[in-house]
């Protein structure tokens, strides 16, 4: 986390860039004052110092910007993160919204009431908190430590102090497992819990997509799997190994060996060349780099254009893949080959890296109906990213992992867009129950309602794959085309979903992300509620 800015309402505005400079006066020195206008940074902090009462900006408050959307019509939207005497708030998070003038057009924010709390001191200890976080992993993790970190929780009701505890361990396999606790640091009563593992080429011949185009660096007489055209992303060989991590503290890292090759034609096709599952992951970055670069303007994850980069062929058979933010890296386990082959599809990576994504724009929780946000996002994306990449081996569809499945799963996805429930767990439509669900499967809410956006309702062909999308109103809903999806949900998440947005919030932020992009009151925005209320979310 970037170290914050600490303020007070009425703060001498910081300006910020896309890298973060504050310019500090030596005593007996003085600053020169700023050529130009003021940043967008300085004028939020002014709307801000201005509306600090109704927006609950008070004393105690540090905050720090994260980033910064300019619209073509020079409306900006500023996003922060804030502290409370030091401490991160989780739900402090907030977009302030700057007319194409510099006036103040409103805000979007995690919580609505202030952050402040009675006292930052504990009356549970952190070791107690460990411990608990310990016995929240079960029985079958060994080696099992944790980390506490002191916070103050704004997501769950009244602003309290809680421990945010992250415990890592190994299972039986010797293969990586997390889970996070937020518990309260009066009593010691668990708040909510999360997995904090979020799950979900030159020339090569790859596992899923046919014969790829690679771009590589010359080293040594060879080549290196690195691409220089997109941030110096590479994939390197994990070599069966894992990370030793306690909490966010990681004693050691799997590795991640450069791939070489002598003549540049990368892998077999088959995974009897470790180089194999090598050309997926690097097509992969590839592909949902360009998505997001031509699709969205967005250059890299991080949005600075900085590569990422990938380890495959991690642990033992372990069926997962994940993004950390820790190493900005994808990580990719071979499966065990009974349930899941490698998991280096094209939409696995698409989804995996749209994590990232996320956890630099809204911070999505990764509990309750955040969580599901958070996951339907990388669903939704990992889609898109596929029928952008427009592979004859793997074309665009709405099932997730259809390539990675084997017989053993007993289904032919790992979800399904057009109808959630076809997995048997994941919900079709919102119920006030939903945030209860595994965040994987109360994502069906959100990726049913992306699908009838982009396609509409009822039985369809598209590209040769046959949907049945029903409604849970009864409606017929009119598709607006996958583009638009793409640019809405973007648009919503980047400028207006906060940590702790619900489906409710999620519907706002999309017709506010709809009138921005098309209009009020035209078709997209009228799509837009239709798919919403046809996945019962009013």
């Amino acid at each position: 986390m970037p170290l914050s800015l600490r303020t007070t309402a009425a703060a001498i505005a910081v300006a910020v860039a896309a890298s973060t400079f504050t310019a500090v006066a030596l005593p007996g020195t003085a600053l020169a004052a700023p050529a130009g206008p003021p940043s967008a940074a300085a004028r939020a902090d002014a709307a801000l110092a201005a509306n600090a009462a109704r927006l609950g900006i008070t004393p105690g408050q540090g905050r720090t910007v994260q980033g910064v959307v300019t619209d073509a019509d020079g409306t900006q939207h500023v996003r922060y993160d804030r502290t409370y005497a030091g401490l991160p708030v989780l739900g402090g998070d907030l977009v302030v919204h700057l007319a194409p003038g510099g006036a103040f057009a409103g805000a979007d924010r995690a919580t609505s009431t202030d952050v402040a709390v009675p006292t930052t001191r504990p009356a549970v200890p952190a070791a107690a908190a460990r411990a608990q976080a310990v016995r929240a992993l079960g029985g079958s993790a060994r080696q099992a430590e944790a980390n506490a970190e002191l916070v103050v929780d704004a997501l769950h009701g009244a602003p309290r102090l809680a421990w945010r505890t992250t415990a890592s361990g190994k299972d039986h396999l010797g293969n990586p497992v997390s889970r996070t606790v937020l518990s309260d640091a009066a009593t010691g009563a668990v708040i909510d819990a999360w997995d904090a593992i979020e799950t979900a080429a030159g020339d090569g011949a790859s596992l899923y997509g046919g014969t790829v185009a690679l771009e590589t660096t010359p080293a040594g007489g060879g080549y290196q799997l690195k691409d220089p055209t997109r941030g110096t992303t590479y994939t390197g060989d994990a070599q069966n190994k894992t990370d030793l991590c306690f909490g966010s503290i990681c004693l050691s890292r799997a590795p991640a060996v450069v791939f070489t090759d002598t003549d540049n034609h990368w892998g077999t096709g088959t995974t009897a060349d470790r180089a194999t599952a090598a050309v997926d992951a690097q097509y992969g970055t590839d592909t949902t780099w360009d998505y997001y670069r031509n699709v969205h303007g967005r250059t890299g994850i991080a949005g600075d254009g900085k590569g990422s980069y990938n380890r495959v062929h991690y642990g033992s058979n372990y069926n997962n893949a994940f993004w950390q933010d820790a190493c900005f890296c994808m990580t990719y386990g071979d499966g065990d080959g009974t349930t899941f082959g490698p998991l280096v599809s094209l939409d696995v990576a698409g989804h995996e890296m749209s994590h990232g994504v996320t956890s630099r724009t809204a911070k999505l929780t990764y509990s309750g109906e955040s969580g599901g946000l958070n996951e339907a996002t990388s669903d939704i994306f990992g889609t898109l990213v596929e029928f952008y990449a427009a592979n004859p081996a793997d074309p665009g569809d709405y099932l997730i992992g259809e390539e990675i499945v084997k017989p053993g799963f007993g289904k032919a996805a790992l979800r399904f867009m057009d109808q959630p429930s076809k997995d048997t767990k994941s919900a079709d439509c919102w119920s006030s129950g939903v945030g209860n669900l595994d965040v994987h499967y109360s994502s069906g809410v959100a990726n049913h309602f992306a699908f009838l956006l982009a396609e509409g309702s009822g039985a369809r062909v598209v590209d040769g794959v046959s949907y049945n999308s029903p409604t849970c109103n009864g409606s017929t809903v009119n598709g607006i085309g996958r583009d638009k999806l793409g640019r809405i949900w973007y648009r919503a998440l980047t400028v207006y979903m906060t940590s702790g947005t619900t489906y409710a919030g999620a519907r706002t932020a999309t017709l506010k992300a709809a009138t921005d992009l098309y209009g009020a009151g035209g078709t997209e925005y009228a799509a837009v509620a239709a798919a919403w209320s046809a996945v019962a979310v009013n």
